[in-house]
């Protein structure tokens, strides 16, 4: 059984649709990149995976957890689906230690002294491990990014969801995001991506999805769907990225 599986799903705010008959089957350790203009329902669909987004129609299953189903413990849902955003969202009031053994102490009542060393560990997964008692504020944005994806590592997810986590850095910070990522990647880390970042895609994406109105438009082997697009979308769409 797929470790991610979202059947025929239906979003709507008001009148608006945002996703249309959506369906999407992750196997672990696939790591999924997600393309599309502004609109498609890229990031949409992730909130609605790791539960943030109520649908309307269809289902989504992550780990034989039906997200969907007023009964699932969404606490629960969120420690094997790890979410990292746009916006670092990290509080700048807390140690990067503190930020990112939070969820562990608090959620999973791991002790302090244990959530330390788990924070060490996933702080040296990104290469920030001398930065374990510095605060947000002292970090660059491609710091606070590293420590917010360092954050979700911390609650051991089987699934990571990314949101356009570079569009808000410059080039020389996202290198920095995308090392990371590529090390999850070699690691086995099972991922889907809302991503600009083609030649990532390219070189570590099992799959490529492209999304067009609310819709997967075109789905194949990453490279492959890069090099030769089967619709006129898709191929205006990385026209305009890629040049």
């Amino acid at each position: 059984m797929a470790l991610l599986d979202v059947r025929n799903i239906t979003k709507r705010y008001g009148p608006t649709t945002v996703l249309d008959d959506v369906s999407l089957a992750v196997e672990a350790g696939e790591i999924i990149a997600i393309i599309g203009r502004s609109g498609s329902g890229k990031s949409t669909l992730l909130r609605c995976i790791n539960g943030l987004e109520p649908i309307q129609a269809g289902s989504i299953t992550v780990a034989g957890m039906k997200v969907n189903d007023p009964s699932t413990d969404l606490r629960k849902l969120r420690q094997e689906v790890g979410i990292v955003f746009q916006s670092f969202n990290l509080f700048p009031h807390l140690s990067v230690c503190r930020n990112i053994t939070l969820a562990p102490t608090l959620i999973k009542g791991i002790g302090k002294a244990e959530a330390r060393e788990i924070a060490r560990d996933v702080l040296r997964r990104v290469g920030l491990e001398e930065k374990l008692d510095a605060y947000p504020d002292q970090l660059s944005g491609g710091q606070q990014q590293r420590v917010a994806i360092a954050r979700s590592l911390a609650m051991k997810p089987q699934l990571m969801l990314f949101d356009e986590i570079t569009s808000a850095l410059d080039p020389e910070l996202t290198g920095e995001v995308l090392k990371v990522l590529e090390d999850m990647a070699k690691s086995g880390m099972t991922m889907v991506l809302v991503t600009h970042e083609m030649g990532f895609a390219r070189r570590f994406g099992s799959r490529l999805v492209f999304m067009h109105q609310g819709r997967v438009r075109e789905e194949g082997a990453a490279a492959e769907t890069l090099a030769r697009p089967r619709t006129p979308e898709l191929e205006t769409f990385l026209g305009a990225v890629l040049h």
